[in-house]
């Protein structure tokens, strides 16, 4: 476990996760999945890494951590600042598709979003059943002014490091 109290919430997440979703633009279809949460070497950065048996929706890797400095020392020692970031979620999928989104977590809900004009989504899944189930909702807004619910997905844990 980590001893970085930003990071130690993170723990929340490690483990093996199956999950169900549901889309809009799918009715009544269900799309199963698993997803695999583990501490990179180092305990600094989670790797989460989606997989799904539906062909429309793509598996992927994401890479959540503490982004607000780098952590390679600089010259003399020195750690360069990166301008306001901090817990960060960067997401790549198999259609190419990657996104950076800011993220937190804590003993109620785990949260991302990302702000981009024509393009913003977020998602809020809040802990249930002690933390072993996650329930959530991503939304989408494209017009910059309303949100729309997008895919809702149930995250139950199946193996606990």
């Amino acid at each position: 476990m980590t001893t970085d109290p930003v990071l130690a919430a993170l723990n929340r997440l490690v483990g093996t996760w199956s999950t169900e979703s549901t889309h809009p633009l799918m009715p009544g279809v269900v799309v199963r999945g698993t997803v695999v949460v583990e501490w990179l070497d180092g305990r600094r950065f989670l790797s989460h890494r989606a997989r799904t048996d539906h062909p429309d929706i793509p598996d992927a890797l994401w890479i959540i951590g503490d982004m607000s400095h780098d952590r390679v020392p600089q010259t003399k020692g020195a750690i360069l600042p990166f301008a306001a970031a901090g817990m960060r979620l960067h997401y790549f999928d198999a259609r190419g598709v990657f996104r950076v989104f800011e993220t937190s977590i804590d003993d109620e809900s785990w949260k991302y979003w990302n702000e981009a004009p024509g393009f913003s989504q977020r998602f809020t899944g809040t802990f249930q059943d002690g933390g072993n189930t996650i329930i959530g909702q991503t939304q989408l807004r494209r017009d910059d002014v309303h949100w729309k619910d997008d895919l809702a997905i149930t995250y139950r844990r199946k193996v606990r490091p």
